[in-house]
């Protein structure tokens, strides 16, 4: 892979280093050209450790959320869906970010491989799914803070108290996320340790309790599955492991480091989830519908007592503080590698002259954030998984049709299989997305069809700003097609 340097200068703009990735194998490939604004000492890069666990947050935080499996279908099918669906969902997404980000090491991410699969409408559209499922993700995890934190505040529980709160939250976390994605790094190893202990310890403590006839049991007679919950629960605790592509462009040799720490994250992440559901199952005998989140505090209560429970609970807040953290660095980071594309303004690339961060991103995040944290929690949840779930299904295409277009591009990482078996790896998971987004409600269709329809008013926008030269732009060739 032949890479170009160059550096310009000019009265108007600030110094800024031009990139050309491109295969001597793949003539027919584009060059990706990227635009990164320079700062006076060089910014540190994201190592192993901290990328582990900023992927972890991106998709778990821990195993908050995952009890209404539990409701929903009873054990046994709780304990097999969180076995089972890594493999159909987690694992593949996982290979496949790990093969295009080692591809195309820039902080596009997806936004990348979609334009260089079909162009660059299909390359806006993904980075315009993404980012508002992203966003509109981002602002649940305030609200679950804040969930947490009003059983010692009950004033946080409505009216002006509340509002408040979620603001000066959203606000503080947003500024721990402009002091620099190392920091932000190293804060998710602390958070992810601290909240995971209590688990850690529940589960050593519930061992001489295990009875392992309570891990096959399907649940109570009179209990009617609920599917959709169910389903719902495993989607929402095992998806977003292709965001952190978006920070490639800050990753220490990211052609080693990511298919390290995606295959590190995979097994963390099943691990935290499946020994605290089989201990708390085997050890504690409850009606089926107490498991709804936030049962494990209960269960570490039942277990070990009421200190354990306000360890948890503290955990939950700590985790929730780091998957706030994670997916705002990826948001953010899209829209830099989307200036650095073409499709936003240039000014969107711009850094902070502290932290090296990409203020304008982190700002813009922020206040779509705080616009929809006043949704209702289940509307925030739901429209998210739907958009994030047609951003998906492009991404599989891209995927796809990138192995057929360029099969000798260079990939550092590939994933061991030819076309045929990478295209059934591609359906089950497909197949289930499209179940997901069968059973939203009129509301997630009518919010996630009116944002798409956004998104594509917002590509032939840009064109038009582009053509008449209202912004900057890194580069004419992408919004031209």
């Amino acid at each position: 892979m032949q890479l170009e340097i160059q550096s310009r200068k000019s009265q108007n703009q600030e110094p800024t280093m031009q990139t050309s990735l491109e295969s001597p194998n793949t003539p027919q490939e584009l060059p990706i050209t990227t635009t990164v604004t320079t700062s006076s000492k060089i910014p540190k890069k994201l190592t192993l450790i901290p990328l582990i666990f900023l992927i972890y947050f991106e998709v778990a935080g821990g195993p908050y959320g995952e009890e209404p499996a539990v409701q929903a279908a009873g054990p046994l099918y709780a304990l097999l869906g969180f076995l089972i669906f890594p493999f159909i969902w987690s694992i593949p997404e996982a290979l496949i970010t790990a093969e295009l980000s080692t591809a195309y090491p820039g902080n596009g991410g997806f936004v990348i491989w979609a334009d260089r699969a079909f162009g660059p409408f299909y390359g806006s559209l993904m980075g315009s799914w993404k980012f508002l499922s992203g966003v509109i993700n981002i602002a649940a995890f305030p609200i679950l803070c804040i969930d947490y934190m009003e059983k010692v505040l009950p004033v946080l529980a409505s009216g002006w108290p509340r509002k408040v709160a979620l603001f000066i939250s959203t606000l503080f976390l947003s500024f721990l996320n402009y002091t620099g994605l190392t920091i932000v790094g190293y804060v998710a190893v602390l958070l992810g340790i601290v909240s995971l202990s209590p688990f850690i310890i529940m589960s050593l403590i519930a061992i001489p309790k295990i009875k392992p006839h309570r891990w096959i049991s399907l649940g109570q007679k009179d209990v009617k599955k609920d599917w959709t919950l169910y389903f719902n629960t495993l989607f929402w605790n095992l998806n977003f492991w292709d965001n952190v592509s978006t920070l490639a462009g800050e990753v220490d040799r990211p052609q080693k480091t990511f298919p390290v720490a995606l295959f590190a994250a995979v097994i963390f992440t099943c691990v935290s989830y499946l020994v605290p559901l089989f201990a708390v199952i085997g050890a504690v005998s409850v009606d089926q519908s107490e498991w709804e989140s936030g049962f494990h505090a209960t269960a570490a209560e039942l277990i070990a007592g009421k200190w354990l429970k306000y360890w948890i609970e503290v955990g939950a807040v700590l985790s929730a503080i780091g998957l706030f953290e994670a997916q705002m660095s990826s948001s953010a980071y899209q829209l830099l590698g989307m200036a650095d594309l073409g499709f936003l303004p240039q000014f969107f690339a711009k850094r902070s002259k502290w932290f090296n961060t990409p203020w304008v991103g982190i700002l813009l995040s922020t206040i779509i954030t705080l616009g929809v944290s006043y949704m209702n929690f289940t509307d925030i949840i739901s429209s998210a998984n739907f958009l994030y779930s047609l951003g998906m299904l492009l991404e599989f295409a891209s995927f796809l049709w990138l192995r057929r277009k360029v099969p000798t591009l260079k990939r550092p990482y590939a994933i061991p299989m030819r076309l045929p078996g990478l295209i059934i790896m591609c359906l089950i998971p497909s197949g289930f997305l499209v179940l997901i987004m069968a059973i939203a409600t009129k509301t997630v269709y009518l919010v996630s069809g009116l944002m798409t329809v956004g998104a594509i008013g917002w590509y032939f926008l840009m064109k038009f700003c582009k053509s008449k030269k209202l912004f900057k732009y890194s580069r004419t060739e992408v919004i031209d097609g």
